[in-house]
């Protein structure tokens, strides 16, 4: 047990104490946006900006482009989701939740794959195409861009993509030497199958009584 608390703090002893607080700051807001989703709830998006905004700050200076890519996104994807929910269909309703569309599906195919070329580009550009890590980064945050998309819009599908990308990135973070980021992508994945389940019932209800 002391072995594995050792390497997980180990990782920390170059950082500074002010980014240390940053981290466990941003990872708190985090579990916070994800709780709020998972309940529905439009403080998901004020709580995943402040999250996703320091987190832009530390992996910028910590040279990890392409997760800092990942939460800048997510910060803008978080403007246009709080718009999306809170935007009334008619009179009384704002945007429901929904499964995708033909066309959507298609969208979100598309933005995959732009995603992936993008990163690519970018880490070839700045000389990170180096490692393994590279790869991971390019799939996961392809799944996360479409993931954030589909839960700006509400729908359903985008709770399969948050699973899928946080149990890859419980690992990689954890082998970046971001082991509170690693445990928060744990902590990620449970609250995402929940999501999904509640999601899954409020939608079945809103159809039953549609």
């Amino acid at each position: 047990m002391s072995e594995i608390f050792d390497f997980i703090f180990t990782q920390y002893k170059a950082n500074s104490t002010i980014d240390i607080s940053l981290e466990i700051i941003a990872v708190i807001f985090g579990f916070l946006s994800v709780w709020f989703s998972k309940e529905n709830k439009i403080w998901v998006f004020p709580t995943g900006m402040i999250s996703t905004s320091i987190f832009v700050y530390l992996l910028l200076k910590w040279e990890l482009l392409g997760d800092m890519m990942i939460n800048a996104y997510y910060f803008a994807m978080s403007i246009y989701g709080w718009y999306i929910w809170t935007r009334k269909i008619d009179e009384t309703t704002v945007t429901p939740i929904s499964r995708i569309n033909s066309k959507e599906k298609k969208n979100a195919i598309i933005l995959f794959i732009t995603t992936l070329v993008f990163v690519f580009i970018i880490y070839k550009t700045f000389d990170k195409w180096t490692s393994w890590v590279a790869y991971a980064d390019t799939i996961t945050t392809a799944i996360f861009f479409v993931g954030m998309w589909l839960m700006a819009k509400r729908k359903i599908e985008n709770w399969i993509f948050w699973i899928l990308g946080n149990i890859i990135s419980v690992p990689l973070y954890l082998y970046k030497g971001l082991a509170f980021t690693s445990l928060q992508y744990l902590g990620f994945t449970f609250i995402a199958i929940f999501g999904y389940i509640a999601w899954k019932k409020s939608l079945y209800k809103n159809l039953s009584t549609s």
